[in-house]
């Protein structure tokens, strides 16, 4: 139970952040609304994002008995549900999230904001993360990182 809290405080916390308050704060104060088409595509970006980011969650919860946060980490490498297809499957989720509220708001300031979280994303991954991983799980996680892209999902069927 604790661990549910503490990952629930996490997501609260962060991507809700990143990926929730503050885009929306960056470009839906103005007045003048999105076209309708952007508005339809806005709501299945936002609905897609937050889906990946909660089934990730879960997966750090069930699969990996830990949190995804830095500070409370997974004890198992978790490589099943979204991670068969992409090794960074939350971060991709908050993108599209974020990417939901730039075609909301409308907001040229949002999609700034957006290339400016994946380019923090990437850097934080190549430079922090993945060495971290690799030192915690060795060649399990070499394995991994073989075989599952780093970015954008390979749709195939999982292996044996």
């Amino acid at each position: 139970m604790w661990l549910w809290l503490r990952a629930a405080l996490f997501v609260l916390v962060v991507p809700g952040t990143v990926g929730g308050w503050l885009p929306w704060w960056l470009g839906c104060g103005r007045t003048d609304a999105a076209p309708l088409p952007a508005r339809a595509l806005a709501v299945p970006a936002l609905a897609l994002g937050w889906g990946v980011l909660l089934w990730c969650v879960r997966d750090f919860v069930r699969r990996g008995r830990g949190t995804p946060a830095p500070y409370d980490p997974p004890a198992q490498l978790v490589t099943g549900g979204l991670y068969e297809h992409v090794r960074n499957p939350m971060y991709v989720g908050v993108l599209l999230a974020t990417a939901g509220w730039a075609l909301w708001c409308w907001s040229t300031r949002v999609l700034a904001y957006w290339a400016c979280v994946a380019v923090a994303f990437h850097t934080v991954v190549t430079l922090f993360e993945e060495p971290a991983l690799a030192r915690t799980f060795g060649a399990s996680y070499d394995g991994y990182r073989s075989r599952v892209p780093r970015w954008i999902p390979r749709w195939r069927s999982p292996g044996p």
